[in-house]
């Protein structure tokens, strides 16, 4: 039961947002960027601003709601990116192993030495703010769990007999990788992608907070908690809307990838009711 509440609560929140995002000129109540009247600036939470509204008369809950559409792109592409890098150089280092397994085990390790937020801060520090920098920085630093886990994985199944029955029948190395290791080690890789995406969403934030993220006017839950540190004592409502926006997405990955890894674990799953 407890599986399937994880699996069932994670999602649940995960589709809400992504629902936000896909719905999110219908849902909108203001133009989140151009809605600006300075005369109801910072107004509470009510009937015509039901999230309130922030210090330039814009309102918080049409803003919060594209905002999902910045945020989930940047946790979804930059997941996409660190998947891919990650799967090549995991499944090639464990699958050919030696010097090149060497290099890529060097590499991660290196990776992994450095905070991968202060390097993602170095890279928008060389090609400066904005969302296509933002997706290339994010993209670059968190591929190191799943080059790790393709890695072991690959060298747990190359050694199968199917494997060794496909390399008899003529099968290539990039045919025997993409047809009969890639499906094997699908699970687990899609576990990490799914928690690396909650990952990717808090860094966005991180990033957005210290400036170097998604710019003003456009709206992501990041931008707006930065946008709202000044008079977070005064306004409050104009940190905890994006910031609950942020923690319900981020548990809701969580709690789907926890739930996706009990499913998916051949263990965990004979133990499902």
């Amino acid at each position: 039961m407890k599986m399937r509440a994880n699996l069932w609560i994670g999602g649940g929140f995960f589709a809400l947002a992504v629902t936000a995002a896909l719905l999110a000129p219908v849902l909108a109540t203001h133009d989140p960027v151009l809605g600006a009247d300075l005369m109801r600036s910072e107004e509470p939470p009510g009937r015509e601003f039901w999230f309130g509204s922030d210090t330039q008369g814009r309102d918080i809950w049409s803003r919060v709601v594209y905002g999902a559409r910045i945020s989930l792109t940047v946790g979804v592409v930059s997941q996409l990116i660190n998947s891919v890098i990650g799967t090549v150089l995991g499944i090639t280092a464990g699958y050919w192993g030696g010097w090149w397994d060497d290099l890529v085990s060097g590499l991660t390790n290196i990776m992994l030495a450095i905070p991968s937020l202060i390097f993602a801060l170095a890279i928008m520090a060389i090609l400066g703010p904005g969302l296509f920098s933002l997706l290339i920085a994010l993209g670059l630093t968190n591929w190191t769990f799943t080059c790790r886990i393709a890695r072991a994985q690959a060298m747990a199944l190359k050694s199968q007999g199917y494997v060794q029955a496909a390399k008899v029948m003529g099968s290539g190395d990039l045919s025997i990788m993409l047809r009969e290791l890639l499906p094997n080690m699908a699970g687990p890789l899609i576990v990490i992608a799914t928690l690396g995406m909650g990952g990717s969403i808090l860094a966005e934030a991180a990033l957005s907070f210290l400036g170097l993220g998604i710019q003003p006017p456009f709206p992501s839950w990041g931008s707006m908690l930065s946008d709202a540190r000044d008079n977070i004592r005064a306004v409050p409502w104009l940190a905890a809307f994006p910031g609950l926006a942020i923690f319900f997405t981020v548990l809701g990955l969580n709690l789907l990838g926890d739930g996706l890894r009990d499913i998916l674990d051949p263990q965990s799953r004979s133990r499902l009711p």
